[in-house]
């Protein structure tokens, strides 16, 4: 999705997209309804900041409905928060000597249909580096409706083993373990695995831009 339709109000429909598919819901409704209210933001007002309709918020906030990645990150950048604040309460003081370990396997799980996500650090809020590490479940094109767009940039660093690198500006790239890349996150991108065993790569993302 281009800048220009970051105000669009959209209806989507119950997966919103088809790249990125929610198999577990993540629960977020409660957290999400505390963040609009503290703003003293109706639905209304959130949904023209997010791009999302009414309909999809109140969904949200009631459990109704399990966002995608795309729409938590239209949530984060319309809410001016980051994710890691969707999931805890996080802390209000200033930015300085912060610090977060997360141990082996303790992350915020967000699965999806082609991805599987381990959120890192999610205790921090108002981080400019959203890190999390994923393994790459789609073996093929087909498993995405589109191409994933989001507002920012993204780091990508392959721990195990070998994938092939989708966008819509370049032709497609394969990358092994130990590879690394960098990219405008705006720009359509997928990730589908090729080793035979499905590939665990570290993400880094910034929620929008700096």
């Amino acid at each position: 999705m281009n800048k220009k339709d970051t105000h669009k109000i959209v209806e989507p429909k119950a997966t919103i997209s088809g790249a990125e598919q929610t198999l577990e819901p993540l629960k977020l409704g409660t957290r999400l309804r505390d963040v609009r209210k503290r703003r003293n933001w109706t639905l209304e007002e959130a949904s023209k900041r997010t791009g999302l309709a009414r309909s999809t918020l109140s969904k949200i906030e009631n459990d109704q409905m399990s966002p995608t990645f795309e729409v938590v990150q239209k949530l984060v950048a319309g809410l001016e928060i980051d994710i890691p604040q969707l999931f805890t309460k996080g802390d209000t003081q200033k930015n300085v000597g912060r610090k977060a370990v997360t141990r082996k396997g303790e992350g915020k799980e967000h699965p999806t249909a082609t991805y599987e996500h381990e959120l890192l650090c999610t205790e921090i809020s108002n981080k400019r580096m959203i890190p999390f590490k994923s393994t790459i479940h789609a073996r093929s094109m087909e498993d995405f409706g589109e191409l994933v767009r989001h507002n920012g940039e993204e780091f990508l660093y392959v721990l195990e083993g070998q994938l092939t690198f989708y966008s819509e500006f370049y032709e497609p790239i394969t990358l092994s373990e130990g590879d690394s890349l960098y990219y405008d996150s705006g720009m359509g991108h997928a990730c589908v695995s090729t080793s035979e065993k499905d590939a665990v790569i570290i993400w880094v993302s910034t929620p929008y831009p700096y």
